[in-house]
């Protein structure tokens, strides 16, 4: 109930800002997909400093597909009630009871619990969870992408968003959509939720609202970042060797004070009983 209030107080559209007044190191790590890959998570931390001397804008998308997404989401919740100003936590689309029971998250706690409930007070607290934030006024962090039914951050403001993820709307296209680098205008996704979005599109939402670019997560990518629309989309992906087999590295992105932005990439955490893997095109993943 207290993480509940916790996040209820917080915005739906969080605002924050690239350097905090007293921050160490004024940098911003911007992070993407995790999905349970908790040891990895531990190496983002190791290579990209760790709260508080490092700020931190989590993208969503805690569990699933990892193997421990319980410790991956339990310590980045605390971190961020320890920390309150210096991580934020956006909600992905597999916070979502649909989605994490399918792919992974129900089992591991039912397995780890013996019951359901561990599962129960974990989604219902995703309900919470910011579903964007917006750093200096200038760069626009969500987990997925743009939607036909939002032209300005104040419709993203007006969302309610203390539900479930919905299969079709604003708050669904938030959470689900990509851009498309070859295709203008909006399209039909592959994923059967949101929509992609093209350059126009990316041009248009700026314009509107005084922007510089778009940050987001949500897309496997095999060198942990890729930045689409004349660099004003940006995707990044922090889960190295995804799902345990797909060879790709993983990144995060720095910003400082001056908005300039730079990109760590980084490989998984040294383990042992892991099949060697090979960096091929994957298979494509939600």
């Amino acid at each position: 109930v207290y993480f509940m209030f916790f996040f209820f107080k917080q915005k739906t559209a969080y605002e924050i800002s690239a350097c905090l007044v007293g921050s160490e190191m004024c940098i911003r790590d911007r992070c993407g997909d995790i999905h349970g890959q908790f040891w990895d998570l531990l190496e983002l931390f190791r290579i990209g400093g760790k709260p508080p001397d490092t700020n931190y804008l989590f993208l969503g998308d805690y569990v699933d597909r990892g193997f421990h997404s319980v410790e991956t989401f339990s310590l980045i919740i605390a971190l961020k009630v320890r920390y309150r100003d210096r991580v934020t936590i956006l909600r992905g689309n597999h916070e979502s009871r649909e989605l994490n029971k399918a792919y992974g998250f129900y089992d591991e706690c039912l397995r780890k619990y013996s019951n359901e409930n561990v599962w129960k007070y974990f989604t219902d607290l995703f309900f919470y969870l910011p579903l964007t934030a917006l750093i200096d006024g200038q760069i626009f962090c969500l987990h997925g992408g743009l939607s036909p039914s939002i032209d300005t951050l104040d419709n993203v403001r007006q969302l309610n968003r203390i539900q479930d993820v919905p299969h079709e709307g604003p708050m669904c296209d938030l959470l689900w959509s990509d851009p498309d680098e070859n295709k203008p205008g909006w399209g039909l996704s592959p994923r059967g939720a949101g929509y992609t979005f093209g350059p126009d599109i990316t041009d248009q939402f700026l314009h509107n609202n005084k922007l510089k670019m778009v940050a987001r997560a949500h897309q496997l990518v095999m060198d942990g970042y890729n930045q689409n629309h004349d660099k004003k989309v940006v995707t990044i992906f922090s889960a190295p060797n995804y799902c345990y087999r797909c060879g790709n590295q993983a990144a995060f992105m720095e910003v400082d004070d001056q908005l300039k932005q730079n990109y760590m990439q980084f490989d998984p955490a040294p383990r042992t009983n892991e099949p060697q893997v090979t960096r091929r095109a994957p298979d494509y993943f939600l």
